[in-house]
């Protein structure tokens, strides 16, 4: 066992190596873009950082482009909610052509493929429900969907008057043949979602068919991002936390006197509550919206600090009522998709790990996110260090950008395809060996 350990830990300061290598030579890449798609934000040439050796190239122009799924042939498929329809995006040639795959969805958002029985299904995420298509690689029809899961909360739900901050539904399918969904909160700090009827800051499972629902675990705001470490039955959920939090302590914030309990700091804000990457466990509740993981001594296993506006000075609920985060991420990153990469065909030593796309803030007195990241997942089965793999759409001196990254996932080549809904494009990856 001690050298299986030892070996273990050889393997990913190995890989540890590797990363630091190649994030030490980081280089500006022009992005290369095809005549075709050389129009609005590509009229003009567009740099992007990357690791050494890696090159990044546009694939295609989607408008509002969101979440992707790569189907078991190699199909890729992007979401477009606001306009209702997934599209189908497929290389012929030197050439991608983009074609509507189906239209008159509401709010279409996640989506993933599994094969039950020899049937091949793309399931797909709607904002009022989850439906599922026999999936031939041509053009579907809204009639020819089979709505598993209806009546899920949403826009037009009676009860919120169409108040609804975060609608979009994310899926996931688990190695326990489970259909995984997020509901996430109508608001931004408000208790009611957590007393709604289901619950509307948690993650629920199904049976493929859509029956036998339960709830998983609660208290988390926004999961965006679903999948499982390949090989386990651990799933876990990339989150977005609340905006404009007060701080929770009868003391100075900056520590020079007075008392700034309850006030709303912009300094204070910039960095609370962290986004979050957490391992989702059957029965836990990740605090939200009454505790908050407090970065300030570091991003894993964070403590809590009380919510100031819900359980101020912890009058309502405990802090250990609460199961802490597993890494935090920068405070208003608005981490969205990701992806496992271990079972995929990405050079080493991005096989061993996770890659996450951060949409951006708003909630910031200076702009963060709008990148992609990557997590080496270590021996303890656990996040490391966070290592950017693509920044460059913000420009951090006059803090303009010209792309937000939404989903991030590996293609059957090796490549990773990143979703961009600001530019609306869709783009490759193409790491070094």
């Amino acid at each position: 066992m001690r050298r299986i350990l030892f070996y273990g830990v050889f393997i990913c300061l190995l890989r540890a190596n590797q990363l630091q290598a190649a994030d030490a030579d980081r280089m500006d890449v022009p992005v290369e873009v095809p005549k075709k798609w050389a129009s609005g934000t590509f009229e003009s040439p567009r740099r992007l950082n990357v690791p050494a050796g890696a090159a990044i190239s546009v694939i295609a122009r989607v408008e509002k482009a969101r979440f992707l799924a790569v189907s078991p042939n190699g199909d890729l498929l992007v979401s477009q909610p606001s306009e209702g329809r997934i599209l189908l995006v497929r290389e012929e040639g030197y050439d991608a052509n983009v074609y509507e795959l189906v239209k008159g969805l509401r709010l279409p958002h996640g989506m993933v493929f599994h094969r039950v029985g020899e049937t091949l299904y793309l399931y797909v995420s709607e904002s009022n429900q989850i439906s599922r298509f026999r999936y031939s690689g041509s053009g579907m029809s809204a009639d020819d969907r089979e709505a598993i899961i209806r009546d899920l909360p949403d826009g037009s739900s009676s009860e919120l008057n169409g108040a609804y901050g975060h609608q979009l539904k994310n899926i996931t399918i688990g190695p326990d043949n489970k259909l995984y969904m997020a509901i996430a909160s109508a608001s931004n700090a408000n208790p009611e979602d957590t007393q709604s009827e289901p619950v509307r800051c948690a993650i629920y499972s199904y049976d493929l068919d859509g029956k036998n629902g339960k709830l998983v675990a609660s208290g988390i705001r926004n999961a965006e991002g679903l999948d499982f470490v390949p090989g386990t039955n651990e799933l876990w959920a990339t989150v977005n936390n609340r905006d404009n939090i007060r701080f929770p302590f009868r003391k100075s914030f900056d520590g020079i006197g007075g008392n700034d309990f309850g006030a709303l700091l912009p300094a204070y804000v910039d960095d609370h509550p962290p986004d979050e990457f957490i391992h989702v466990k059957q029965g836990a509740n990740y605090g939200w919206p009454f505790a908050n993981p407090n970065p300030d001594n570091g991003l894993d296993s964070m403590p809590f600090d009380p919510d100031y506006e819900n359980n101020r000075d912890w009058s309502r609920f405990p802090e250990k009522r609460f199961t802490r985060i597993d890494k935090g991420l920068q405070a208003h990153s608005a981490a969205l998709g990701f992806s496992f990469l271990q079972s995929s065909n990405v050079p080493d030593p991005y096989r061993h790990g996770a890659v996450i796309a951060y949409h951006g803030s708003w909630n910031r007195t200076r702009k963060t996110g709008y990148k992609v990241v990557f997590f080496p997942w270590m021996v303890n089965g656990r996040p490391g260090g966070q290592v950017d793999l693509v920044k460059g759409w913000l420009d951090d001196a006059t803090q303009k950008f010209w792309g937000r990254p939404v989903d991030v996932v590996p293609d059957v080549r090796g490549s990773l395809i990143i979703s961009d809904d600001f530019s609306g494009t869709l783009y490759r990856l193409k790491l070094a060996k």
